[in-house]
């Protein structure tokens, strides 16, 4: 069980999981109204786009 929860926690810090986990919520924005996806897709960009820009390679 330790294993796993520290591979989970060094994942975590990864930049390609965060982007990863962003796309996959804003994903999720494609079964809601028009207008909450576009909030959706939206914001989910954005952070995204934060995540990128402020995370090491």
């Amino acid at each position: 069980m330790k294993k796993i929860i520290l591979f989970i926690l060094d994942r975590s810090k990864e930049r390609s999981t965060w982007l990863g986990f962003i796309s996959l919520v804003a994903a999720l924005g494609m079964v809601l109204s028009p207008e909450q996806k576009e909030a959706i897709v939206t914001a989910g960009v954005a952070i995204a786009g934060a995540v990128a820009t402020f995370s090491k390679d």
